[in-house]
């Protein structure tokens, strides 16, 4: 029966992975109608519960109560999927000005059902943040008049802000932009929400007793006499060499010109900000530095007003593409404003765009590097024309920042923590990793480095990524979870703090905390994240994400340092049973964290799309990743995880659904989480 039940559950791991990807090329409807919502499918997922039960009688599991409540929220998780899919009813509904509407339609418009009252739209109207065109808010006023008779009541639904009445549950969920209409999700499940978030909490509760217990494994894995003894060592090395550019003249202001306009305010992505800000973005955005040629960035966009033929001539736009570099001519990876244009003034770029093309792949390189240099273009035609600087109004309809706002943004701009930072995590927890396999082969004794110098710069380096972190969270106004430049920060925080608190009992933490993050900082800064500091978009503007996004990452955390205990544990044989112990046991809270995460995932999910579950290609691929790491806890009933090797070769294997979950769904299968990218 375990083969059989490994078999099934591999099985239903490999449909979800390959729906995603059929999904990628047609839509979530088709999925939905040819595999999710099928018989077979249902029929799968059913046949895995009953070997669930039947595993649970035969062995007994009501005398463990942890293990017992924990295969028990997966069936009542199921079963309250099973009753939402059966009972609820779910669509959309869209209303114009003062036209009543007693029904709504179901998403794929086959049927209409009638609703328990009369909604009538009185008001749309769009909250856009102060001085700015960056929504904050989209709000429907309404009029409910109830069929039975009811007192007429005045609602307003709007993102995050759920209006229920009579058990069916209404959201903001799009509107009319020219005609003042509205469409609002309606969701009826009177029962299976409820059922479902029972079973989440029943999975907490169980998570919890699994942790806490003396009888359960992780108890007995913090008691083992190889984790006591820890034994592993790091060398610290580090060598770093100061480049300086060569100042050369061009027309600019001069230096203490061009920092008086650090300090002055303008309206910038949807917020107030210091010129700064907007400046070095500017020169960062077309040069890939925030300065050129020993000029701030300030001074180089006055040179771009100032003196634009001049500057038109300078090698400043980064083209990494060597493809279009060869077709525009151009040797370096820098070209002038002018190198992209022709004797008669035609833009050459247009000549290669083939985005109109519908055989064009849509991540072809070439493309992607001429929609980019087009992006600069337009950032200096932007400028010329005098639509790049919007500057802060002066009639008193925009708050200005404070001094201390001000300053502090320019702390954070003119202090590039972060950057230095992965550079000096990465090459030290490279230097270190390296030497940790080195010494544990060959035995080699611990160094000064190792006991002090490199604990001493893992708290350094932990104390200033958190002043980063609170410093452009007090700029931003907001805790900075809304991109994926945000999320991979607080993934290097976490890691750090992670192997703060560990390090002392499991000496192995030190070179892998500095390794991961200077990997996360290092993926924070490539060209897809997006470091710039914005207002939230209103379906992000929900406490849920704070919540939902740092439990998840501290889940991913985790998982990444067992999956650098497999890495380890592979190279080092003599070590390998000790780190599969190091690995099993973090990958208890690692699961842990990352259930608890789709759990808040799906109340905000919830509270912002009007379902807690909508087979997006990121819910899948968190189920997926959950569902793969919980094998790693039946090593007796999978005997090919009981050998170390194997435990180590499945840790870094199944990293590769993390790696998916957060990287390729953003940037190839897209969806409704590609706002986070």
């Amino acid at each position: 029966m375990k083969r059989f039940i490994l078999l099934l559950y591999s099985l239903i791991i490999g449909l979800l992975a390959a729906a995603t990807w059929i999904e990628h090329t047609h839509n979530t409807a088709f999925v939905e109608q040819h595999i999710y919502h099928t018989w077979w499918f249902c029929m799968l997922w059913a046949v895995l519960v009953a070997l669930l039960v039947a595993t649970i009688i035969k062995f007994k599991l009501w005398h463990r109560v942890g293990i017992c409540m924990l295969h028990g929220s997966f069936i009542v998780i199921l079963a309250g999927s099973l009753t939402t899919y059966v009972t609820s009813r779910k669509g959309y509904v869209h209303l114009e000005p003062d036209v009543p509407v007693g029904s709504f339609l179901s998403d794929d418009n086959t049927q209409s059902y009638a609703l328990p009252f009369t909604l009538t739209l009185n008001n749309f109207s769009v909250i856009r943040y102060d001085g700015t065109d960056t929504p904050s808010d989209y709000v429907s006023q309404l009029t409910i008049i109830p069929t039975n008779g009811d007192s007429i009541m005045s609602r307003a639904v709007s993102m995050n802000r759920i209006l229920t009445i009579d058990g069916y549950r209404l959201y903001q969920s799009s509107y009319d932009e020219e005609g003042g209409g509205s469409w609002l999700s309606v969701n009826y499940d009177p029962y299976g929400t409820a059922f479902t978030y029972a079973g989440y909490i029943l999975l907490f509760i169980s998570m919890l007793i699994t942790l806490c217990s003396k009888h359960e494994e992780f108890r007995r894995l913090l008691r083992h006499p190889l984790l006591k003894k820890g034994g592993f060592i790091c060398l610290l090395l580090l060598a770093s060499v100061p480049t300086q550019l060569c100042a050369r003249t061009l027309p600019a202001f001069n230096r203490q010109k061009a920092d008086s306009l650090a300090t002055r305010q303008v309206v910038y992505n949807g917020r107030v900000a210091p010129f700064n800000t907007l400046a070095r973005d500017f020169v960062l955005k077309i040069y890939g530095s925030s300065s050129y040629q020993g000029l701030t960035a300030e001074q180089v966009v006055s040179g771009w007003l100032l003196r634009p033929d001049a500057w038109q001539n300078e090698p400043m736009f980064y083209i990494k593409n060597a493809e279009l570099r060869s077709l525009l001519h151009i040797d370096g990876k820098y070209a002038r404003f002018t190198d992209l244009f022709d004797a008669q003034g035609n833009y050459l770029l247009q000549h290669y765009w083939k985005g109109g093309n519908t055989q064009t792949e849509p991540n072809d390189p070439l493309q992607k590097a001429i929609m980019e240099t087009d992006e600069k273009v337009g950032l200096i035609m932007m400028l010329q024309k005098g639509t790049l600087i919007t500057p802060l109004p002066t009639d008193g309809s925009v708050e200005p920042l404070s001094d201390t706002r001000i300053q502090a943004e320019l702390l954070y701009n003119r202090l590039p923590l972060t950057k230095v930072l992965f550079m000096v995590n990465l090459a030290l927890g490279l230097l270190a990793f390296g030497w940790l396999i080195y010494r544990n082969i060959h035995g080699c004794s611990t160094t000064f480095a190792d006991h002090y110098v490199l604990p001493s710069t893992m708290y350094l380096s932990t104390l200033l990524l958190l002043f980063s972190y609170v410093l452009r969270w007090y700029v931003a106004g907001h805790i900075p979870m809304g991109n994926g430049f945000e999320t991979m920060q607080f993934m290097a925080l976490i890691t750090l703090v992670v192997s703060c608190l560990l390090h002392r009992r499991f000496a192995v933490m030190l070179p892998f905390g500095l390794l991961l993050s200077g990997f996360a900082l290092l993926v924070s800064h490539l060209g897809q994240s997006n470091p710039q500091i914005t207002h939230l978009v209103p379906v992000l503007a929900s406490p849920w994400l704070s919540l939902h996004v740092s439990v998840v990452m501290m889940g991913y955390s985790l998982l990444a340092f067992v999956m650098l205990t497999g890495i380890m544990g592979l190279c080092v044989k003599r070590q390998a049973e000790s780190l599969m112990l190091l690995g099993r046991l973090l990958l208890y809270p690692a699961v842990f964290f990352l259930g608890i995460g789709i759990f808040l995932g799906a109340v905000w999910a919830n509270q912002s799309w009007g379902s807690y579950w909508s087979w997006d290609p990121k819910e899948v691929w968190a189920l997926i990743t959950f569902m793969v790491y919980a094998l790693g806890f039946h090593s007796q009933s999978v005997v090919w995880m009981r050998s170390a090797r194997h435990f180590h070769l499945f840790s870094v294997l199944a990293f590769a659904a993390v790696l998916i979950t957060y990287f390729g769904v953003n940037f190839l299968l897209g969806g409704m989480h590609s706002y986070a990218a």
